[in-house]
């Protein structure tokens, strides 16, 4: 079944624009995607969904169809009202009133047919988020076939074969476009993952202080959340200030840290009078920049082999340390009590322990008695060493069996789901060292194998029934990550785990705005003195692939409350508000601001920001300096062959590239 589908008003059965993007998925994300493109960057977009499940009401909130038809009715409104108000920018366009909709199909699979009717020969770009990772690569080459020119954004979790399938789509298109300029053919295919971009942000949650860390080139940023300064101290800048924080002080159920919250809502990119005006709210800094280290061991995954802490019980260690104490107590005592040299001592007192050695018959009684305790120490050791076997074999019969939450275990983070996502905070959170007990539902989830590896205690059972919770040591937890993909279940488990603990540190996944919005000021108000945050996967990995699909690098995206703030290489060239400009006077309060410049010559720059920089181990055991300057004046003039790092909000970003498109002659 392949259908048109106009959730909004317009014109029926209209053919896509040359130029226009094509987003084609089954989840969250393929909508979400979708709304950035048409209504932040204001590109005509063709939405590929499968069929809905039921054919009689197509509408059903359980539809893609309604699912999708409903968010962009809700993106349309507020984008009306944002036109229609004050605060329009009426030079941007058709980002305001009178958008027109999103084009809708629907058909079970991204087939030749499907994409020529959905207008591949002439779109700019095609994004492929199915959840299936084989489907997504059989329409990434159908799509390469069709349009060598088309560039592909690709969600795959599989990171390695990521990378293959990256290089091998770049390969045709490099032979179907002989002399192809290269900077166009390095934004050709680019293949992310949404657990990957979603990963550090709610694994930060779980960490006093909740540090984002993106890397580029080598380096690693922080940007760090701070609480508000007391009274007659004032607040460390650090090397900027990139956000404000909702203000919670007098509050805590007067900002839910969304755009509806007015004045109180966070304030991204502020500038330094709304910096010195801001009392009692917190602050999002750039701290220190440090280098990653490529030399750095991976975090121990498991293996074959278990350490000997592992292996053997405490008990058991603690009696073979007494008995070798009671060894070489004997051993002293034979020696000064015979006369013999230490070796000769050592030598009968091991086979006496052992009851290797003739009776000491017609030598001193010191000797005799040594024998004696000997003997005794020798029959204690049988027990020791049978006991030290059966462990051992216990041990390595359960080394892949999933561990259980240790009785005094304290300070840990509880994570309930070991889907993609969770899995990859299970590897964030183990790669900061950070202890870990997992809840799954599903003894086969994809995670499972990862967490028996990484030896790290896992309760499966229903997070809702009864105990469940109190097996993971919730009351001795310092963090809850609630990460199914029921927006239901995560409730229940938060709102019990707070009923338990009331000042537990919170993050919940949510896919619904409105509702997450409820739940967050209901728990914010119910819990002033806890943390409470709520994370959609989608809406923070949506950003991401929309910037891909504009051609550009994103190095990282860092939630601020609820809303987004995008870290992002730009070239200057193109760009009239960047080129020519000083840093003092590029910066854009509330939209984007220059962080860094590239120093490294064009010819020799990495065309790849987010990697770390080639170096040969051999020829040097340290790595190049990274081309990247943070410590920028104000005064510098930036040029058209500088590339620079800019941290900027969904919109201003937006802008950025809208009046690149404009300047350059013939868009």
């Amino acid at each position: 079944m392949l259908g048109f589908v106009p959730p909004l008003p317009q014109q029926p059965g209209r053919p896509p624009s040359s130029g226009h993007m094509i987003v084609c998925g089954d989840d969250a994300l393929a909508r979400r995607l979708a709304v950035e493109l048409r209504f932040i960057y204001g590109e005509r977009v063709t939405l590929l969904l499968p069929p809905g499940r039921d054919a009689n009401n197509p509408e059903t909130p359980l539809t893609q169809r309604g699912r999708a038809a409903a968010l962009f009715g809700r993106m349309s409104a507020a984008m009306n009202r944002a036109g229609n108000g004050s605060g329009s920018t009426g030079g941007s366009g058709d980002t305001n009133a009178g958008v027109e909709a999103v084009r809708i199909m629907e058909a079970p699979e991204p087939s030749d047919d499907v994409l020529e009717e959905a207008g591949i020969d002439r779109a700019a770009a095609l994004a492929l988020v199915y959840d299936d990772d084989e489907r997504n690569i059989r329409a990434a080459l159908t799509a390469r076939r069709l349009n060598p020119r088309l560039r592909l954004v690709i969600r795959l979790y599989n990171r390695k074969l990521g990378q293959h399938l990256e290089e091998l789509l770049d390969q045709a298109a490099a032979v179907a476009m002989p002399g192809i300029d290269p900077a166009l053919l390095d934004a050709s295919t680019t293949v992310l993952s949404d657990a990957d971009t979603a990963a550090p942000a709610l694994a930060a949650t779980a960490l006093t202080g909740s540090s984002k860390i993106i890397q580029a080139e080598g380096l690693l940023l922080r940007a760090a959340e701070r609480p508000p300064p007391r009274p007659g101290e004032s607040a460390d800048p650090g090397l900027c200030t990139l956000a404000l924080l909702s203000s919670t002080t007098n509050d805590p159920a007067g900002a839910e840290g969304s755009d509806s919250s007015g004045d109180e809502a966070p304030q991204l990119l502020p500038d330094e009078r709304a910096v010195a005006d801001a009392t009692g709210r917190g602050t999002v800094v750039l701290e220190a920049i440090s280098r990653a280290d490529p030399d750095r061991p991976a975090t121990r995954m498991g293996g074959r082999g278990a350490p000997l802490a592992q292996i053997f019980s405490r008990r058991l260690r603690w009696s073979a340390l007494g008995f070798a104490l009671a060894a070489v107590a004997l051993v002293i005592a034979s020696l000064l009590t015979t006369g013999d040299s230490a070796l000769h001592s050592a030598y009968l007192t091991v086979l006496d322990l052992l009851g290797m050695n003739d009776p000491a018959e017609g030598a001193p009684a010191a000797r005799q008695i040594i024998q004696i305790l000997s003997g005794i120490a020798g029959l204690l050791l049988l027990p020791l060493l049978i006991a030290a076997v059966l462990e051992a074999f216990g041990t390595l019969r359960t080394a892949s069996s999933l561990r259980r939450p240790p009785r005094g275990l304290s300070g840990h983070v509880v994570l309930l789901g070991l889907g993609k996502i969770g899995t990859r905070v299970l590897v964030r959170l183990r790669e900061l060292d950070i202890p870990v007990v997992v809840v799954e539902e599903d003894p086969e989830a994809r995670g499972i194998p990862l967490a028996r590896s990484m030896h790290v205690p896992t309760v499966i059972g229903d997070v809702t029934q009864e105990g469940v919770l109190e097996a993971a040591k919730i009351r001795r937890a310092h963090a809850l990550l609630a990460l199914t993909s029921i927006d239901t279940t995560n409730l229940e488990a938060t709102l019990y785990a707070r009923s338990v603990k009331p000042d537990l540190r919170v993050a919940l996944r949510l896919y619904d705005d409105e509702f997450a919005t409820a739940v967050y000021r209901t728990l914010r108000t119910a819990h002033p003195g806890a943390l409470t945050r709520s994370r959609s996967v989608s809406h923070l990995a949506a950003p991401s692939f929309a910037v891909a699909m504009m051609g550009r690098q994103i190095l990282g995206a860092v939630p601020v409350e609820r809303k987004v703030m995008l870290f992002a290489a730009l070239e200057v060239a193109g760009h009239p508000q960047l080129e020519g400009h000083t840093v003092e006077q590029a910066f854009r309060a509330g939209a984007w601001r220059v962080l860094a410049i590239d120093a490294t010559p064009p010819a020799d720059r990495n065309p790849d920001l987010a990697a770390l920089p080639p170096f040969d181990p051999e020829g040097d055991a340290t790595p190049p300096p990274s081309g990247l300057v943070w410590d920028l004046h104000p005064g510098y003039v930036l040029r058209a062959q500088d590339r620079v790092v800019i941290a900027a909000t969904r919109r201003g970003l937006a802008e950025l590239l809208r009046r690149q498109r404009s300047a350059v002659p013939g868009r």
